[in-house]
């Protein structure tokens, strides 16, 4: 596995080795949590990582707390709406998630995902940031008159298609895909 160094020109934070573990996490999958690994892109000696953490689970479990707050955040911000305003918030959701906008995100998403096949605290962390983002959109299916099931239900569909189509390149498939997404958005919110 080659890493690429980090140009570090003041000295790395705890913070600085979070975002160097989470981006290394994204290209490279969960062996890139390796002190030595971190410590090569970073350009510093493994003794500066010490200094910040305890050791490699104590970082492990820094960058499941920032991974689940900025998710927890964002989810929050994005079903954000006033009473009346569900609909619109529903269409938002869908379209933020739904847009290729952000590969790295995708990444960071699937290797924290692969991180919980085989770590009890990284399943823990994605169970429940899973639990927030089905909640928080189901709750504006119920403010748009939906009952408990059938809000449930629609939020697990949007989920599985912002996911789904996520993973997927689609482009080729269908001609015009704005309007293709349009149709499933439609269909998911009403």
């Amino acid at each position: 596995m080659e890493t690429k160094p980090v140009k570090v020109s003041v000295a790395l934070d705890r913070e600085a080795w979070i975002r160097t573990a989470i981006a290394a996490l994204a290209e490279h999958g969960a062996d890139a949590l390796r002190v030595e690994v971190l410590a090569k892109r970073c350009g510093v000696t493994k003794g500066s990582f010490y200094w910040h953490f305890k050791n490699k689970r104590d970082l492990i479990e820094a960058v499941l707390d920032t991974w689940k707050r900025g998710r927890i955040d964002d989810i929050r911000k994005q079903t954000r709406a006033e009473p009346g305003g569900e609909l619109a918030a529903i269409y938002h959701t869908i379209e933020v998630y739904a847009a290729v906008r952000n590969r790295k995100g995708i990444m960071i998403e699937l290797a924290v995902r692969d991180l919980a096949r085989r770590d009890a605290a990284a399943q823990a962390t994605v169970e429940e940031v899973d639990a927030i983002r089905l909640d928080c959109s189901k709750q504006l299916f119920i403010g748009c008159g939906l009952d408990e099931r059938e809000a449930t239900a629609r939020s697990l569909l949007l989920y599985a298609y912002v996911f789904g189509q996520s993973l997927m390149r689609y482009d080729r498939y269908a001609r015009d895909v704005t309007s293709l997404r349009r149709w499933i958005a439609e269909h998911i919110a009403h």
